[in-house]
């Protein structure tokens, strides 16, 4: 996202949505390895929160796939 007078109002809003997921999985990320640090780990949540993030994987894949299409030349 280097020129953003460039990007369409819709492609600026995929973008900023894009950032706001990729936050929310690294931020999903540390509380699972967090987690995972203590005592006695709590594994049904930990593989709730994996499931969470995995879920915004996908979604994170199909913004970046509206962002960049596939273009076969």
């Amino acid at each position: 996202m280097n020129d953003d007078a460039s990007l369409t109002e819709e492609e600026l809003a995929l973008h900023i949505q894009l950032r706001g997921l990729r936050r929310e999985h690294a931020d999903l990320d540390a509380a699972i390895e967090a987690l995972g640090a203590t005592a006695v780990p709590d594994q049904l949540r930990i593989a709730r929160l994996k499931r969470q993030k995995l879920a915004l994987r996908d979604e994170i894949v199909k913004i970046e796939a509206r962002i960049l299409p596939d273009i076969i030349a």
